[in-house]
């Protein structure tokens, strides 16, 4: 387990784990906490998808005023004939 921890730990001399040194790469353990970048690139995405609803919330808004709009005059047209 010592051993473990060593070989896993960032040195201070070279900034990355002896594992990586020996191995070429870094050690996933199953774990670990992802990445920046990863979540970044989430947070692109919602905000993206945030973009999208805004602008078909809008658009649904707007076509609501407009079936409205309609069903007002068909229910006005139909009292006059009455």
């Amino acid at each position: 387990m010592v051993e473990f921890v060593y070989n896993n730990k960032v040195q201070t001399s070279t900034r990355v784990s002896l594992f990586k040194v020996n191995s070429g790469q870094e050690l996933h353990m199953g774990f670990e906490i992802k990445k920046k970048r990863k979540f970044k690139r989430a947070k692109e995405f919602a905000k993206r998808i945030k973009e999208v609803y805004k602008k078909v919330e809008v658009v649904l808004k707007k076509s609501q005023k407009e079936i409205r709009k309609y069903a007002d005059r068909k229910e006005v047209s139909q009292r006059s004939t009455e």
